[in-house]
This record gives structure tokens, sequence and C-alpha cells, in this order.
């Protein structure tokens, strides 16, 4: 068994060690094999690598070739732009050689030209200097033939020459001064009468003269017995709370009321009525009835009030400005209402700025409240353009408001154009016929004042106001003021005049110059 085992393995170990020899065999076999294709594919390859080598060769050759003539051909291009370039700079280059050439040829005419007027221009000044130099000597030679003509001075015949001169120059001046003022008059005067004549035409306002007395109709004269009561308890005690006088006469059926304040006479008359109607009349009663009326009044201001503003088309005033509005219904100026007054300034002053282009609005605002003061003039002392003043800066008027009211009676110098406008518009309705009058005392100072004004100026023989104070007429002295000075006197006395005096509307300043020559034959 063993022996087997033995031999077996022996076996085995031989096929094992055959295979391991014939593996070796083999593999030798496939070194050589592989070694023989490897030695082989190098050969190729090399060859391969020559030829590739070769055939590269070949390429550079030609591609340097190529390089070489696309370099020949973009050096010849390179150089032909350039040699055109060059050609081209060269051709400007000798134009503006040439230009400049032909520059500096009229320089040098024009500075020879130049030389040669500057040289005639200096025998030009030389001989103008000999001519002066003769000049000078003729005229010495002269002005000594004239004086010893003239029998004159040197300093004689300049005194004359500067009279003549002057003489000439007034006359001049008086000529122009006249021919400026008409221009300027006549279309002042075109202007303004056409504005004017608008607002006088839109606002046609009636005048009501107001008197100082109220007239009370009674039905019977007994009544007179009843008011005046037992021992004139009852017209006391009516007079005492009024602050009226009634006057009880011989007029049948009728009782007179005087105040000046047109508030207390009104509450008097309504008071009063009131009592004849009733029939009980005694001191409790008339108190009574005059509280009511007083009461009645009131009611009446602030309706006047807030007529004027729906009249004026003025919104957005203070309620206290609009009674005192109101309580202007009661007072007059002159012969004029204050509150019809007020109310045709507002309006004439928003027509006037309409056409002027000026904020109407603001203007009939200013209009209407211009004469705002004189509602507590007989309650604060002070002119009623400062009352008013004062009142509207209170209640927070605007500032060209304000102006308008302070400048309308020339208290300040007007700065605004409303302020001009309300001054106008109180002047027309002022100018109304029946709306103003002055009494004798004013009327003959303000023909005085001039008379003396005129009377003042050198060469004034008499002077006349006539036409109530609308035409100066002045007789000057021919041999003082000649024809050309007369202009000037009279533009002089006349601004005197408007600035020394208030007046409405215009005077006419009328100079009369007259020679004569009286002889008598005998």
């Amino acid at each position: 068994m063993d022996e087997t085992m033995i031999t077996v393995l022996t076996g085995v170990a031989a096929l094992i060690v055959g295979a391991a020899i014939s593996g070796f065999i083999f593999f030798k076999q496939g070194i050589s094999s592989r070694r023989r294709e490897a030695e082989s594919v190098i050969g190729s390859a090399e060859k391969e690598a020559e030829r590739i080598l070769e055939d590269a060769g070949k390429d550079a050759d030609s591609r340097k070739k190529a390089a070489l003539v696309e370099a020949k051909d973009e050096i010849y291009k390179l150089r032909s732009e350039a040699e055109r370039e060059i050609k081209d700079r060269r051709g400007e280059i000798s134009r503006q050689e040439r230009r400049i050439q032909q520059k500096e040829e009229n320089l040098d005419r024009k500075n020879d030209n130049l030389e040669r007027k500057e040289e005639q221009l200096q025998n030009k000044i030389r001989a103008a200097e000999d001519r002066l130099k003769e000049a000078e000597t003729l005229k010495k030679s002269e002005m000594d033939m004239l004086e010893r003509i003239s029998e004159l001075t040197r300093e004689q015949a300049k005194e004359y020459m500067l009279n003549m001169l002057e003489d000439d120059l007034v006359h001049e001046k008086a000529l122009k001064v006249t021919s400026y003022e008409q221009q300027i008059k006549d279309e002042c005067d075109e202007k303004a009468r056409n504005y004017i004549a608008l607002a006088i035409a839109k606002c046609a306002a009636e005048q009501v003269s107001e008197a100082a007395v109220s007239v009370v109709a009674l039905p019977n004269d007994e009544m007179k017995g009843r008011i005046i009561g037992r021992e004139g308890k009852n017209i006391r005690t009516l007079e005492t709370l009024t602050g009226v006088d009634l006057i009880i006469d011989d007029t049948p059926e009728a009782i007179t009321l005087s105040c000046f304040d047109h508030v207390r006479r009104e509450v008097a008359r309504i008071a009063l009525e009131k009592l004849i109607s009733d029939g009980r009349i005694h001191p409790t009663r008339i108190e009574e009835m005059v509280d009511k009326a007083r009461r009645e009044v009131e009611y009446k201001i602030k309706q006047e009030g807030e007529r004027a503003i729906l009249e004026t088309n003025v919104h957005g005033l203070n309620s206290e400005l609009v009674k005192l509005i109101g309580r202007l219904r009661y007072r007059t100026s002159y012969r004029q209402n204050v509150l019809n007054h007020s109310i045709e300034v507002a309006q004439l002053s928003g027509i006037l700025a309409s056409e002027l282009g000026v904020d109407a609005t603001l203007a009939r605002r200013a209009g209407l409240l211009h004469d705002i003061g004189k509602a507590l003039t007989s309650e604060i002392e002070g002119s009623h353009v400062q009352i008013g003043v004062d009142v509207c800066r209170r209640y927070k008027e605007s500032p060209e408001v304000i102006h308008a009211i302070e400048a309308h009676h020339n208290d300040v110098e007007p700065r605004t154009v409303i302020a001009c406008i309300v001054q106008a518009a109180d002047a027309i309705s002022a100018a109304r016929p029946a709306a103003r009058s002055e009494n004798y005392e004013n009327y003959i100072k303000r023909l005085q004042k001039l008379e003396e004004i005129c009377q003042s100026y050198e060469g004034v023989e008499k002077s006349y106001a006539v036409q109530a104070g609308r035409e100066i007429r002045i007789m000057v002295q021919p041999e003082v003021i000649n024809d050309e000075k007369m202009v000037l006197v009279a533009r002089q006395i006349a601004k005197q005049i408007e600035d020394e005096m208030e007046y409405p509307g215009q005077i006419k300043v009328n100079i009369i110059r007259e020679s004569r020559a009286v002889e008598y034959a005998k």
C-alpha cells in the first residue's frame, strides 16, 4: 500500500514536474515569439516615424516658403501704404507751407500799408497842429479886433454869449417841456377818462342829502301833551335815555328830533313811534320801548352790514367788522351817506382793478373798509384813518387792505396799485353832484390860499381865483416874464398847488402876458 502510494505520488510528482517544464518551455517560446512580434512592431514604428519625420520636414519647408511669401507680400503692402501716406503728408505739408507763405506775404503787404498809413497820419497830425496854431493865432488876432470894434473886453463878450446861450436854452427847454407835458397829458387823460367813464357808467348811485333832524308825525296835537307828560317827566325821560333833543313847537301834528348821532336819533324815532302807536306813555313804558328800539336798530345795523357785503361781493369778514360796516348807515360825511359811499367806492375799485389787471376782490375789500374808522370816531379819539387802520389790524386784515386804508387820504404815500385805485374811487364817489358841500369859510380860505401862492412868484402882477377855485388867472409883468418863462412859471405854480393844497378835481393855471404901447397925438 505504501509502495503504491509512493508510486502514485511519484507519478503525480513526475507529472507536475513535466507540466512545469513544459509550461516553462511554452512560456519561453511565448516570450520569444512576443519579442519577435515586438521587434517587428518597433521596426515598423521606427520606419513610420522616419516617414513621418520626413513628411514633416517636407511640410515645414513648404510652410516656411509660404510664410516667407506671405511676409514678403505684407511687407510690400505696408511699404506701399507707408509711401502713400508719406506722399500725402508731404503734399499736405507743401500746401500748408504755401498757405503760410501767402499769409506771410499778405502780412507783409498789410504791414507796409500800415506803415504808409501811419506815416500819412503823422503828416496829417503835423498839418493839423500847424493849422491849429494858425487858427489860434487867427483867433487871437480876431478877438483883439473884436475887442477894438465892439469896445468889449473878453470877459464882457463871454458873459454876453453866455446870456444869449442861456436864453436859447430856456426857450428850447420850455418848448420841450411843453411838448412832453402835452403828449403825456393827452395819453394819460385819454386812458384815465376811459377808465373813469367806464367805472362811473357801471356804478350809477343815487345821492340823498342826510339831515341832522328827524320828524315824527302825530295823530293829533293832543299827543304832544301826553308825550310831554306831567311836569315834563315823559319828555325828560325820553331825552335822557336816547340823548336826543325833542323839539315840540307850533308845527301841527309833528315833533322834531334833533341829534347829530344818527344811531341815537333813529332809536329815539322808533321808540317814539312805538309809544304813539301803543298809546301808553309813561317813564317805565318809555324805557321798555327805548330798549326795544335799540335792539331793533342793532339788528338793522347787522342787516345793513350783511347787505353791503352781498352788494360788494366781499366775504370772509369778521362779524365785528360787519357790524361796524352796518353802523356806517347812520353816519354821513358832508352830505353823503358813508355806507352808500363805501359800497360805491368798493364797486368802483373792483371795476378799475379789473380794467387794470389787478386783484378785483382785494380792491373791493379795501374800498369797502376804507372809511370803517368813521363808525367809531365819536367813541375813540383820533382820525378815522388811524382808527380804521387799528381796527383792521385787530381783526387780522391783510397788509394790502390796511395800507390802502392808511393811504386813501395821503396820510402815507401809496405804495401799491390797490391803494391808488381806492384813492381814485374815493375821489370819484366824493365828486358826484350833491355829494359834498363846504362851508363858506373854507371856500374863502381856499381861494385866498390860491391867490397867495401865485402872488409869491416874481413878476406876478395880479391873480384871480375864478370858477369856484377851479381856475386861477395870473397877470404877469411882460418885462420880467417872457413867453418862454411863462410855461415854466405855470408849471412851478401848478406843482406848488399840488403839494400844498387839498381840493377836489383839478385847478387850471392860466397865465396872461400882455404888452401895451400907448401914445397920445396932440
